[in-house]
């Protein structure tokens, strides 16, 4: 390869800036703009970046003005939910108009809200006529990667395929008022991570050696509850720190959802993947955990098991902050240090890996298509946790399907 991939970020909050320190392991692109509708946020993470060294990074006035300028060769969309469906638009408006050309663009997870909006991405992304890529870290996870290698290798290759996968992605909340409201959102805590967990637990029991498509989606059963955040005294601490506009007494969204997905291998035989998301974990922070099982093996990894821990009595008090753990809930007693946050969530490979494709010319594994069927199984497990019943995949009406808690009607 002669050249470097010139990256440009949509979006200037916490993602884009856990994107950013993981650019310190790309070796073959540079990060040279952002834009944000908040031009003050768009100006200070651009000068993040140069104080990581990993480009030039400047912020733009607009999308079309990042496309317009020939350094930049990809776009990482990283914004809000809601923003996502007009994000593509200008930029599918500034390619077809002639004012840039692009190798490629990724997009954060979700694709979506609900189908019909990530069925218009994969729509704007063929009329892009680029390269593009579904940014699912997790399944990036060193750990992960290693552990389904080794196990496929050395324990399905002679006892059998595996049969059942879990993943669950677990903590007490999220940074930003729009996270926890509904409509802006597409949902709750179901929308915002099990989008991880499903594609987990696919990545898990697939055969490395076939396609994706080997295994098939049969069955969904859902659950959703309000556990913690409806509860009166949490409603008030949310108001207190999100705002006034998030008010779980009148618009109230999960914390706590969980899914059986049923799928089919290519012979026919029943494969398991259980998934489990919440915003209502107390424990050290964010806590990331996987199994998969099979008929003489299994493999387990939680991110929260580390080799370093630190311990500091009641005596040391001070700021609350997150330089131990992402989603930090304690400063006190013995908790554990995640050494490179970026490397152990799947940041750092997953954008190696995307860079390499872009770069390439190859069409990644991960694309807008794999990211609209993850938001297929994600509003047939709403659609199950109303109707209360296990749901067919695709099941009727999908396409059109808003969950109550993104119309801000669900009651729990």
């Amino acid at each position: 390869m002669t050249k470097r991939l010139g990256v440009g970020f949509i979006g200037s909050g916490f993602i884009t800036r856990f994107h950013l320190q993981s650019w310190q392991a790309v070796r073959d692109a540079d990060v040279l703009g952002i834009w944000s509708p908040n031009a003050a946020n768009a100006a200070a993470t651009a000068a993040y970046a140069r104080d990581l060294g990993i480009g030039a990074t400047r912020a733009y006035g607009s999308i079309t003005e990042m496309i317009a300028d020939p350094a930049i060769d990809a776009l990482w969309i990283c914004g809000p939910n809601h923003r996502r469906v007009e994000n593509l638009e200008e930029i599918v408006a500034a390619l077809e108009s002639g004012r840039g050309r692009l190798l490629g663009i990724a997009c954060e997870k979700p694709l979506a809200r609900n189908v019909a909006e990530a069925k218009r991405c994969v729509e704007l992304i063929r009329r892009a006529g680029v390269l593009h890529g579904y940014l699912e870290d997790q399944v990036f996870v060193p750990s992960l990667m290693k552990g389904r290698s080794l196990t496929w290798k050395r324990g399905a290759s002679i006892a059998g395929r595996p049969y059942l996968a879990r993943a669950a992605e677990e903590h007490s909340g999220p940074h930003m008022p729009w996270f926890w409201q509904g409509e802006s959102q597409g949902g709750g805590v179901l929308n915002d991570m099990m989008c991880h967990s499903v594609e987990v637990v696919r990545f898990l029991l697939s055969d490395p050696d076939k396609p994706r498509g080997a295994i098939r989606p049969k069955k969904i059963t859902g659950h959703i509850h309000s556990l913690k955040w409806s509860r009166p005294e949490y409603v008030r601490m949310l108001k207190e720190t999100m705002g006034p506009e998030v008010d779980y007494s009148r618009r109230p969204s999960e914390d706590f959802a969980r899914a059986t997905i049923e799928y089919e291998d290519e012979t026919g035989r029943p494969l398991i993947g259980e998934v489990t998301t919440s915003w209502s974990f107390v424990g050290a922070g964010l806590r990331l955990s996987t199994e998969l099982l099979g008929p003489e093996y299994s493999f387990a990894h939680n991110s929260l098991t580390t080799g370093s821990q630190l311990f500091l009595s009641r005596r040391v008090t001070g700021k609350a902050g997150e330089d131990l753990v992402e989603k930090q809930n304690a400063e006190q007693g013995l908790m554990p240090i995640v050494g490179n946050e970026a490397a152990e969530y799947g940041y750092e490979a997953e954008n190696r890996y995307f860079v390499r494709c872009f770069l390439e010319g190859r069409r990644p594994e991960l694309t807008f298509d794999e990211g609209l069927e993850v938001v297929e199984i994600l509003m047939t497990a709403y659609m199950s946790a109303e109707q209360g019943r296990t749901l067919e995949f695709r099941p009727p009406g999908l396409d059109t399907f808003v969950p109550a808690v993104a119309k801000g009607t669900w009651k729990p």
